[in-house]
């Protein structure tokens, strides 16, 4: 790198001009993908907060409903929401829910745009008995 500086022939200028060419197209790529790894870790925090609700409130009903919207509001996501379950869970019963979202990775604009499907999964047993 220092012999690139010390050369005065003027070459080292055309290679320090790729070298900066090059780190910023690599810090392009990084602003555009990282966005993706953080909406993936908000449906796995939203996945996880949905599946607790569902296990301490015994059931599939109106609370998961709430903290649904309250999560929408929150992180700004809409995932497609889908539970194995639905209703009263009994007491050590295993619920599932699936979360997916379809998030647009647009590298330069229009012309490298795919659209990529992030989904998260979570898994929690019911912790309310109901009597028979």
């Amino acid at each position: 790198m220092i012999r690139i500086f010390k050369n005065k022939s003027g070459g080292g200028f055309v290679d320090v001009c790729i070298l900066v060419l090059s780190v910023v197209m690599v810090l392009a790529l990084v602003v555009k993908v990282l966005p993706i790894f953080i909406a993936k870790q908000n449906l796995d925090t939203f996945a996880s907060e949905l599946v607790r609700t569902a296990e301490v409130s015994g059931c599939v009903g109106s609370a998961t409903n709430s903290k649904t919207q309250s999560l929408r509001n929150e992180t700004g996501l809409d995932p497609f929401i889908s539970w194995s379950k639905t209703g009263n869970i009994q007491l050590g019963q295993e619920v599932t829910i699936t979360l997916s979202k379809t998030v647009n990775i647009g590298l330069f604009g229009d012309f490298a745009s795919f659209p990529i499907t992030l989904t998260s999964k979570a898994m929690g047993t019911s912790e309310v008995y109901y009597k028979r």
